[in-house]
């Protein structure tokens, strides 16, 4: 008897074959990180890379950052074509330059440039952790720069989505004077009675949220983001103390006083819509 309810269960208990396993498409489906729920990656996408189970939040690249929150058509990008040099000779640099734009079709850590959100015009920055993990050297201060500028130029709020690692380490102090370079350029901004939004996303470290990511009218974040300076382990080791679990994600800050809002990305555009006619009612 006790032969034959094994027989009966080994029924059941089969292992797909390699075929059937070969015929089901690559990137048909993708595995949440956060829950570790089967999502079909055309459904993953739709919910702008949200898991609807555990609402974890997926990176998301630049060009799809920009598709979700832009009105269809109106993006016109700004110095494309500026790419970085090797100022100090460090061996390789360029090497894994070139190797990030061919992978990511961009030219630097950062897309910037102009258009409408619901009809309200922005210049908009957008950082993309797929290039040297979104870190910051000249060009990217450079672009950023240059973006503020032309918000303040042409009198239009400038938004900002974070996505660092923080300083680029192979472009040494010159990537530290972006830090300077790009607060200037947003004090003037603010003097020119314009708006700057400043969303964070995961993760927002280093130079960059100790810079522009951290001083907006507005900071915003995404849910479960890592924002902060220095490394966890580095802090604990420091003052000798065990930091809490949720240490440095944006819902820490927000419950600290460094954030006014977590937004969840399907609540996005709809947020930053409130705020933009808002300040534009209030300029007339």
């Amino acid at each position: 008897m006790l032969k034959d309810f094994f027989a009966k269960k080994k029924k059941y208990a089969t292992i797909p074959s390699e075929k059937v396993k070969q015929d089901v498409p690559e990137g048909l489906m993708s595995k949440c990180p956060g829950c570790k729920s089967i999502l079909y990656t055309k459904e993953l996408k739709k919910n702008l890379y949200v898991c609807q189970s555990c609402q974890y939040h997926y990176p998301m690249n630049s060009k799809e950052r920009i598709d979700s929150l832009l009105d269809t058509g109106t993006f016109t990008e700004f110095d494309k074509d500026m790419i970085s040099a090797n100022p100090l000779g460090f061996p390789g640099y360029l090497d894994k330059l070139e190797s990030d734009r061919k992978k990511t079709n961009i030219n630097e850590a950062v897309v910037t440039g102009e258009g409408t959100i619901s009809g309200f015009p922005a210049v908009i920055a957008v950082m993309d952790s797929r290039f040297r993990m979104g870190s910051m050297g000249s060009v990217v201060g450079e672009k950023i720069t240059r973006a503020i500028e032309q918000a303040a130029q042409k009198k239009m709020p400038f938004l900002i989505f974070t996505a660092s690692g923080g300083a680029r380490m192979q472009e040494g102090v010159l990537s530290l004077m972006q830090m300077a370079k790009t607060s200037v350029a947003l004090r003037r901004l603010s003097d020119e009675g314009q708006l700057f939004i400043s969303i964070m996303t995961h993760p927002t470290t280093g130079g960059v949220s100790a810079s522009f990511a951290s001083v907006g009218d507005y900071n915003f974040a995404e849910p479960g983001a890592l924002i902060g300076f220095a490394g966890r382990r580095i802090i604990e080791q420091t003052i000798r103390q065990e930091l809490p679990e949720d240490f440095q994600t944006s819902e820490f800050l927000l419950k600290h006083g460094q954030l006014d809002s977590v937004v969840p990305r399907p609540e996005m555009k709809s947020t930053l819509t409130k705020v933009l006619k808002i300040h534009h009612e209030g300029r007339r």
